[in-house]
C-alpha cells in the first residue's frame, strides 16, 4: 500500500497568499521563532489510533470509511501495510513524529504470549521504517481500555489477573518506546475510574493505581528509559468517575504516593474543557505545579457533551495556551499531538490531510502570535505589577516564613487602613490577547 497516497504531493510551505489547500500558509518549519526553528518549538505528532485505526464508527453507526488494511486485524502484514501507510503519509505530510498505542500498530492478539510476539513483530517493522524515513517517536502508551478484559479498569480492576495482563502490556509498551527512542510514555487511564461508587473500594483502587504508577516508573529507570512519564487527566471518560479528572487532581495523586517528581501531564484540550476549565487553565496548573509535560491538541464541540475529538480551529484559545507553554518554558520532551479525527462523513484520504494542514497551520500562527505576546510581555508585566507587593515587606516576611499570623495581625492594626481595592483590569488584559490573535 506504499502508493495509497501517491495522488498527494508532499505538502510545501508556500505562504498565506497561497490559494492551494494543500498546503502550508504559515507553517515554515525553518523559520526562526524565540530562538528556535518553528519545528523545534512545536514538536508536532500525528497519532496512529484516530487516522489509520478507526473506521468511521461511532455509538449510533457503523463504520464510514474503507481503508484496504480495516478489516484485517489479525493479519501481520495488514499491520504492516497501515504502518507503510502511515510512514508514507507522515513523509508527505512532513510532520517530524508519530504517536501510537501498543494496539494500534499490530495484529490483534488474545493471550498473553501472541500479544508480545506480534508487538515485537511490528516493533521491528516500525525501526525500519523510522530509519529509512528520519521520522521520530514522540511517546507510546498501551490500550488498557477497548478490550473486554479491563471493562472494570486496568490497573483499578478488582481482579489483580486483569492488572498483570495490564502490567504486560506497559511492560513492553514502554520498552519498545524505549528502543525507538521516544521522549515520553503516556499512560492514558481509559477505565480507571468506577461507574457506581456501590461496588466500589475507592481507597483499594486508588491504592492499586498508585503502586502501578509507581511500578512503571520503577521499570523505566531499570531499562534506562531516559524520556518522561505523563498521565492524561480526563474528567468522565468514559467511567462516571476517573480518579485523573484533571491536572489538579492528577497532582494531588501523584502527591499522595510520592510521584510528583517523577510523572507529569499529557494535557488534552478537549479534556479540560469536558472538567469545567480552560485550556490554558490546565496548561498554567501544570507549569505551577511543575508538571507540564506535553499537549494533545484537539478540540469538542460546546453543543455536544462528550469528547469529540475534532481538529483545533479556534486562533484566540490556541494562541492563549501557546502562550503559557513558552511561558513555562517550551517543550522539552513533549510536544503537540494532535489527537483529532477527521468526521464521519469526512471519508476521502485527502480530507486527512486537509485537517492536518489546517492543524499545523494554527499553531503555526499561534505560536507567532504568543511569541509576540511574549516579547512585548503585557500580560507578564500586569501580573508581576498586580503582585509587587509580595516581594517586599510584610508580603515578603510572610512568604519567606519570617512572621507570624500573630505579627501580620499586628501590623495590619499598626497600620490602621483598610486596604484599597485595585482593579483587575480584565477586559484590558483581554483586549491585548484580542489584539495579539492575528
Amino acid at each position: 500500500m506504499s502508493g495509497y497516497f501517491d495522488h498527494i504531493d508532499p505538502i510545501k510551505f508556500e505562504g498565506k497568499d497561497s490559494e492551494n489547500p494543500l498546503t502550508f500558509k504559515y507553517y515554515d518549519k525553518g523559520k526562526n521563532v524565540l530562538g528556535k526553528s518553528m519545528e523545534e518549538q512545536l514538536r508536532i505528532a500525528v497519532c496512529y489510533w484516530h487516522n489509520f485505526c478507526w473506521d468511521g464508527f461511532d455509538v449510533f453507526g457503523g463504520g464510514t470509511f474503507n481503508r484496504p488494511w480495516h478489516g484485517a486485524v489479525n493479519d501481520r502484514k495488514a499491520a504492516e501495510m497501515k504502518t507503510d501507510v502511515a510512514f508514507d503519509f507522515f513523509t508527505r505530510l512532513g510532520n517530524p513524529f508519530f504517536t501510537f498505542h501498543d494496539v494500534d500498530t499490530m495484529a490483534a492478539s488474545e493471550t498473553p504470549r501472541e500479544h508480545v510476539d506480534n508487538l515485537a513483530h511490528i516493533v521491528d517493522y516500525i525501526e525500519g521504517k523510522m530509519g529509512s524515513t528520519g521520522k521520530k517517536l514522540l511517546w507510546g502508551t498501551a490500550n488498557m481500555f477497548s478490550h473486554p478484559r479491563y471493562m472494570s479498569g486496568a490497573s483499578t480492576n478488582p481482579n489483580p489477573e486483569v492488572a498483570a495482563f495490564a502490567a504486560l502490556q506497559v511492560r513492553h509498551a514502554l520498552e519498545a518506546t524505549h528502543r525507538l527512542g521516544g521522549a515520553g510514555y503516556v499512560l492514558w487511564g481509559g477505565r480507571e475510574g468506577y461507574d457506581t461508587i456501590l461496588n466500589t473500594k475507592v481507597g483499594q483502587e486508588m491504592d492499586q493505581l498508585g503502586r502501578f504508577l509507581t511500578m512503571t516508573v520503577e521499570h523505566k529507570h531499570k531499562i534506562g528509559f531516559k524520556g518522561d512519564i505523563w498521565i492524561e487527566p480526563k474528567p468522565h471518560e468514559p467511567t462516571k468517575h476517573q480518579y485523573d479528572r484533571d491536572v489538579g487532581t492528577v497532582y494531588g495523586f501523584l502527591k499522595a504516593y510520592g510521584l510528583e517528581n517523577e510523572v507529569g501531564v499529557n494535557i488534552e484540550p478537549n479534556h479540560a474543557t469536558l472538567a469545567g476549565h480552560s485550556f490554558e487553565h490546565e496548561v498554567e496548573m501544570a507549569n505551577a505545579l511543575g508538571i507540564s509535560g506535553s499537549i494533545d491538541f484537539n478540540r469538542g464541540d460546546p453543543q455536544n457533551g462528550w469528547d469529540t475529538d475534532q481538529f483545533p480551529n479556534d486562533l484566540r484559545e490556541t494562541t492563549l495556551a501557546m502562550y503559557y507553554i513558552l511561558k513555562g518554558g517550551g517543550f522539552k520532551n513533549g510536544g503537540s499531538n494532535f489527537d483529532a479525527k477527521v468526521r464521519r462523513q469526512s471519508r476521502d484520504v485527502d480530507d486527512l490531510f486537509y485537517a492536518h494542514v489546517g492543524a499545523m497551520d494554527l499553531l503555526a500562527r499561534a505560536l507567532e502570535n504568543a511569541a509576540a505576546m511574549i516579547k512585548k510581555d503585557t500580560l507578564g508585566d500586569f501580573r508581576e505589577q498586580r503582585y509587587a507587593g509580595w516581594s517586599t515587606g510584610m508580603g515578603r516576611k510572610m512568604m519567606d516564613g519570617k512572621a507570624s499570623l500573630a505579627e501580620m495581625a499586628d501590623y495590619c492594626l499598626e497600620k490602621n487602613e483598610s486596604p484599597a481595592p485595585v482593579s483587575g483590569r480584565q477586559e484590558y488584559l483581554e483586549n491585548v490577547v484580542t489584539q495579539a490573535v492575528k
